[in-house]
C-alpha cells in the first residue's frame, strides 16, 4: 500500500494495537518498504501484512523471510499477493476479504433497489413528464438472480431475503447442491433460466478462466424486457458490446460497478446511455470504510498470536474459486 492508503486502513489506535503485538512478535512488518529495506526487514518477519498493490509473495521473496509464519491481507482478494510458494512453506494465510464484502453487499442491494423502481429509466425520462401511476414498478413479488454464491453473493441473498418484499430468488452455482440452495432460501437454477426468470440479474461469481464472458450475448437475449444487470464482481464476466447493444436499444439497463476494460474508453455507450450507471470500482471498501480492513487485519494478528482460529485463513484448495 501507498502511505497514504496505510494512513486510512491504519489508524494511529490500530497502529498502537500492532505496537503492542510486535512485543510478542518482533518481526511483525506493516507499511512499505521497497529493495535492501524490504529485505532487511522480512529476514527478522513473522507476520506479514499486506494490502493493495503488494507484488506476489514469490519463492524469491520469502527466501528473504525464512521466519515468516503467517500473512494477513488487508484488502479483498488475496489472489495477486499469495502464490504456491507460501503454502509450500506451510504460512498460514488470511485475507480481510469478508470485512472488505459488506460495502459491496450494501452497494448491490441498493441497486436492486433502484432497479426494482425502475430508477434509471424513470429518471432519463424526468423532463418529459413523471410517469403515470400505472406505469411504475416497484420490488414486490419480483425475480432476482443471483449469479454465484460467493461471500457477496450470499451477502446479498441474506440481505433479500430479509426483506419483506416477497422476492424470488434464483442461484445459479456449480458449487452449491440443491439442499445448500433451500437452506440459503433460493431457487437452484442453470444460467440460462436464471435470466430467462430474472427481472433483475446480479453478477457475483468469481474471475476465472470457465467465467469470462459467461454472461454472454445469448444470456443477456433471455432477460426479459425491461430488466437489470448489475455487476459488482468483474467487468470480464460480462459481454461489454453485447450489454451496450441491449442496453442501447432500450430493452435492459444495467448498474456496472466494474466493467471490461476498466476503465472503459471515453464516449463509449455504456458512459452516455442515460439507462446505465457505471461507476469507477467503488462499490468495496472506500473512504472511511477502508478502517475495517484494518481492524480485520489487527483482529488475525492479534487471534494468530493467541493460537485462536483465524476468521478469514484461506486455504490453497479454496484459492481457485474466489474472486
Amino acid at each position: 500500500m501507498s502511505a497514504d492508503v496505510v494512513d486510512r486502513v491504519f489508524a494511529p489506535d490500530l497502529r498502537e494495537r500492532l505496537a503492542r503485538s510486535v512485543e510478542l512478535a518482533p518481526g511483525l512488518l506493516t507499511g512499505s518498504l521497497t529493495g535492501a529495506d524490504a529485505r532487511a526487514v522480512l529476514a527478522d518477519t513473522q507476520i506479514l501484512v499486506t494490502g493493495w498493490n503488494c507484488p506476489p509473495i514469490s519463492a524469491e521473496i520469502l527466501a528473504h523471510a525464512p521466519r515468516l509464519r503467517a500473512l494477513v491481507h488487508a484488502a479483498g482478494s488475496v489472489k495477486p499477493v499469495v502464490t504456491d510458494a507460501l503454502w509450500d512453506r506451510g504460512v498460514v494465510v488470511s485475507s480481510a476479504a469478508d470485512a472488505n464484502a459488506g460495502p459491496v453487499v450494501a452497494y448491490t442491494l441498493a441497486a436492486i433497489t433502484f432497479a426494482a423502481k425502475g430508477a434509471l429509466s424513470t429518471a432519463a425520462g424526468y423532463a418529459a413528464g413523471w410517469p403515470p401511476f400505472a406505469e411504475r414498478t416497484g420490488a414486490d413479488a419480483r425475480t432476482v438472480g443471483i449469479i454465484g454464491a460467493s461471500r457477496i453473493g450470499r451477502g446479498v441473498i441474506a440481505g433479500l431475503r430479509a426483506s419483506d418484499a416477497r422476492l424470488r430468488v434464483l442461484l445459479t452455482d456449480p458449487y452449491v447442491t440443491r439442499e445448500e440452495a433451500a437452506g440459503l432460501g433460493v431457487e437452484l437454477v442453470d444460467l440460462s433460466e436464471l435470466c430467462r426468470s430474472s427481472s433483475i440479474v446480479s453478477v457475483h461469481a468469481p474471475q476465472l478462466p470457465e467465467t469470462r464472458g459467461m454472461v454472454s450475448e445469448e444470456m443477456l437475449k433471455l432477460i426479459p424486457d425491461g430488466g437489470t444487470v448489475i455487476n459488482t464482481a468483474r467487468g470480464s464476466l460480462v459481454d461489454t458490446e453485447a450489454l451496450a447493444r441491449e442496453c442501447g436499444a432500450g430493452r435492459l439497463d444495467a448498474f456496472l460497478d466494474v466493467t471490461d476494460p476498466e476503465p472503459l474508453p471515453p464516449g463509449h455507450p455504456l458512459l452516455t446511455l442515460p439507462n446505465v450507471l457505471v461507476t469507477p470500482h467503488v462499490a468495496g471498501a472506500q473512504g472511511s470504510e477502508v478502517r475495517r480492513l484494518g481492524e480485520f487485519a489487527v483482529g488475525e494478528v492479534e487471534r494468530f498470536l493467541a493460537g485462536a482460529p483465524l476468521r478469514g485463513q484461506l486455504r490453497r484448495e479454496e484459492l481457485s474459486r474466489l474472486a
